[in-house]
């Protein structure tokens, strides 16, 4: 049996009281410092980091502060050039000064990711684009937590849009039928009563649940949207993310892409999802804020490349799961500046949409509402999800409107005169029925079968 020396009991009664020394001081951490600073971006060297990772920087304290309470303010790694990290802060900083320290935030488990909270707890919930609550309610400290970033789903695993879902307005269950997990536009210049729209389809699409993003709008728009136009019985299920104009352009893009992720974390759920998001077009101009001031040379009507590219990357994460699972359909408006359709970002939102739906100033000026130019809209999914005799009359409908519409100034002059044109006399005889079935008021909800009965009822002895 080998006994222990005194000498040697000494020095492993030494090591021991080192090693718990050791222990009990902080880990070692890498940190950078603050080498500039020009207007929304911060310059850091002296840190190693990837692009999308958490950073605070230190702020100086204030005399009511302890050691031991640094304030900081959050920031995010946008881009990089040779050694340099450019950061993007949060929120506006107050304070900062050269040489401040820079040091990656971890979640504890050594990942700079931050996590957000998710799941059923946030029914009924407004919160911002942190996951901080608006709602003056406590912060939801049970959720679960989870990243932005979620892998993408193959495209054939996909489960097809084959079931017309039902969103309570007569011209686009009739005319323009959305599908179950698809993807639409709502195209629009300001004040022509998008938000109006949204809010109808809010309350009247039968939907497990909704989830509402509010990017880059007016913050009177945040309280007006969620108690006069979603309402108490559309809030209860529902979640809102709201990130409205006077926050980063760094928090209008994270809340687009929380408020996808709750909608994709319910759809996981098996849960069909109505996800809702004001506006697209708010999220492209924070992401060409971001671009322009790392440097990003402008391409198309001052936009950079990569504008381009987060759109699709936001939009394809919604839509149908695998089969047997949930869904994402999802509404984007898509804000046209001065109701240009051939805007950048409005042409590229169209052509990765599952189609559009285009309102017109012309008509709500006109107090037609909704103000939906029929002839400028399309559903790229409804041939598949509805049956040949709707998408005849939808056809006949269309024909007569146009037809109307083409010779609208020869009927307002006099310049018409009937029997020269039989199908022209048609459209004329039923124009009045046409426009009328194509409004529709605020607190009224129109269902899939109330509208094929009235569009048959209007043009189904011409099919």
């Amino acid at each position: 049996m080998t006994t222990t020396s005194p000498h040697q009991y000494r020095w492993q009664k030494a090591i021991r009281r080192t090693t718990q020394r050791v222990s009990a001081l902080p880990r070692v951490g890498t940190s950078g410092r603050v080498v500039r600073a020009t207007g929304m971006v911060v310059e850091v060297v002296g840190l190693r980091v990837a692009v999308g990772s958490a950073c605070k920087i230190e702020l100086p304290k204030n005399e009511a502060q302890s050691a031991q309470n640094t304030p900081y303010a959050e920031a995010e790694v946008v881009g990089f050039s040779g050694d340099k990290l450019f950061l993007m802060p949060l929120e506006q900083i107050s304070g900062l000064m050269p040489g401040a320290r820079v040091s990656p935030l971890s979640d504890g488990s050594g990942h700079s990711a931050r996590r957000f909270p998710v799941g059923e707890e946030l029914l009924g919930r407004v919160l911002d684009g942190n996951g901080n609550p608006l709602d003056d309610r406590e912060y939801p400290e049970d959720s679960p937590r989870a990243t932005l970033d979620t892998p993408p789903l193959n495209p054939l695993s996909r489960a097809p849009i084959d079931t017309q879902i039902d969103v309570g307005i007569r011209s686009i269950n009739a005319l323009l039928s959305v599908g179950r997990g698809q993807r639409m536009g709502l195209f629009a210049g300001s004040g022509v009563g998008k938000s109006v729209l949204l809010g109808m389809m809010a309350r009247y699409t039968k939907a497990d649940v909704i989830v509402v993003g509010l990017i880059g709008e007016r913050g009177r728009e945040v309280q007006d949207f969620i108690d006069n136009i979603l309402g108490p019985e559309g809030r209860r299920r529902a979640v809102v993310v709201a990130a409205p104009a006077d926050t980063s352009p760094l928090q209008r893009l994270q809340g687009a892409a929380y408020a996808t992720r709750l909608a994709e974390g319910f759809r996981d759920e098996g849960r069909n999802v109505l996800l809702i998001m004001d506006s697209l077009t708010r999220f492209a101009m924070a992401q060409r804020e971001i671009a322009l001031a790392i440097g990003e040379p402008p391409a198309t009507k001052g936009y950079p490349p990569s504008v381009f590219a987060k759109l699709p990357g936001l939009v394809e994460r919604a839509g149908n799961a695998e089969r047997g699972g949930g869904s994402i359909t999802a509404f984007y408006t898509v804000l046209t500046e001065g109701d240009d359709q051939q805007d950048p970002i409005a042409d590229s939102a169209r052509a990765i949409l599952d189609g559009h739906i285009v309102l017109s100033r012309t008509l709500a000026e006109a107090g037609h509402y909704p103000a939906i130019d029929i002839e400028a809209s399309i559903s790229r999914a409804m041939t598949a999800i509805t049956d040949d005799a709707q998408q005849r009359e939808s056809r006949i409908f269309k024909q007569y409107f146009s037809r109307y519409q083409r010779n609208r100034d020869l009927i307002s002059v006099g310049a018409y005169t009937p029997g020269h044109d039989p199908q022209l006399d048609e459209a004329v005889r039923r124009f009045p029925e046409l426009e009328h079935f194509l409004q529709q008021n605020i607190h009224e909800s129109a269902t899939v079968d109330a509208s094929r009965q009235a569009l048959h009822a209007l043009v189904g002895e011409s099919a």
